[in-house]
């Protein structure tokens, strides 16, 4: 590929989840605004072959996903050899696309590209959304130059290392809302009633979708209810007929979703909690019981000793406890009082300070190795 004269190429390692990809989307997008060339590393994984034909103004590549074994597992060793495969191939990806800077947005599948560009002497950075950063993210860490940061809370979990506090990007398309009334149009609900968002999660969705299927909600309150392609069905099954909930597998507007939402039952990813953030919306947090070292957990509690959110673990909930927790949260004064509190952990600019950061240290003449 032909360098366009002036234009920096950055590379962006996002595959895997939507944690990752969204995150990374909209660092393509504020990179390219700004005049730059970007290159999107992906892996295989379903989500990702979503984005790269709805984004298709990207270039997208896909390399491998890498997740790690056990360190003393059988698996260890065709890991390795997976890990040498891939940096192999980034860097005539990197070399190919004539890169200025690499940046992985986290997991494993960050970590073969931040190696080449180490080895291109390319300069290379990390971010990490979560406030308990994952291995992956510590151990690439390693082979970067600054590790960008959304949480305050993970600056201890890099010591040594440059930290700069930037925020989780958000897409564009989630910055400025469709009308209320034209979102609930789309999803056949009224605008006048309160509405709760479910968002199951891309994984362990079906035991939060079954407390909310069943809890004893308000005859008011509406659902819009994202239960993951794989629990559609089921969750259809367990709802019937009941007038006023809106079932879906898979959302690919979640624009639309959000500008119909009073308040919202969700995991707690780090991107999911910056879109919350960003857009006032308080939430009932429940972390995904098996996340790596309990990440989701931490994570919810930040947004819970702010006031933004309620925590609760799935063991102790059922749905009665769902139905009396989602009647709070929509009280009037409690949702405004929860709304203003999530604002308040929003970093609206996120994936420009983002760029900015890496600009800055192209202009400081490259890599600080």
């Amino acid at each position: 590929m032909e360098k366009d004269k002036g234009k920096p190429g950055l590379v962006i390692a996002c595959g895997g989840t939507g944690g990752h990809l969204f995150p990374g989307l909209a660092v393509a997008e504020a990179w390219t605004a700004a005049g730059g060339r970007v290159l999107l590393l992906v892996s295989e994984k379903p989500i990702d072959r979503e984005a790269s034909r709805k984004y298709d103004a990207y270039r997208f590549e896909t390399i491998p996903a890498l997740p790690k074994p056990a360190t003393f597992s059988p698996r260890m060793l065709p890991f390795l050899v997976s890990v040498w495969k891939t940096i192999r191939t980034c860097r005539g990806l990197l070399r190919s696309f004539q890169a200025d800077a690499v940046l992985g947005m986290g997991g494993f599948t960050s970590l073969p590209p931040v190696v080449a560009a180490k080895k291109a002497g390319i300069p290379a950075f990390v971010h990490d959304s979560n406030a308990l950063p994952g291995k992956a993210n510590r151990i690439t860490s390693r082979w970067c130059d600054e590790v960008f940061l959304g949480m305050e809370a993970a600056r201890s979990h890099f010591p040594g290392k440059t930290c700069v506090v930037t925020g989780t990007p958000v897409r564009r398309e989630l910055t400025t809302l469709p009308e209320r009334s034209a979102a609930a149009a789309k999803w056949g609900l009224d605008p006048h009633r309160p509405t709760l968002l479910v968002m199951g999660g891309s994984q362990g969705a079906r035991k939060l979708n079954s407390l909310v299927a069943e809890a004893p909600l308000d005859a008011a309150v509406q659902v819009l209810h994202i239960a993951g392609p794989g629990d559609e069905s089921r969750v259809q099954e367990e709802v019937g007929e009941r007038e006023g909930y809106r079932i879906v597998g898979f959302c690919d507007d979640m624009a639309s979703a959000y500008a119909v939402a009073d308040a919202v039952v969700a995991r707690s990813g780090a991107s999911s909690l910056t879109e919350l953030a960003d857009l006032g919306l308080p939430s009932l947090l429940v972390p995904f019981p098996f996340a790596a070292e309990d990440h989701q957990t931490v994570n919810a509690r930040v947004f819970e000793e702010a006031g933004a959110a309620i925590l609760e673990q799935e063991k102790d909930l059922d749905g009665a406890k769902v139905a009396s927790l989602v009647s709070r949260m929509l009280e009037p004064q409690e949702r405004t009082r929860m709304a203003k509190a999530a604002k308040s952990l929003s970093i609206p600019d996120a994936a420009k300070r983002v760029c900015e950061a890496i600009g800055g240290l192209m202009e400081k003449g490259g890599s600080n190795r």
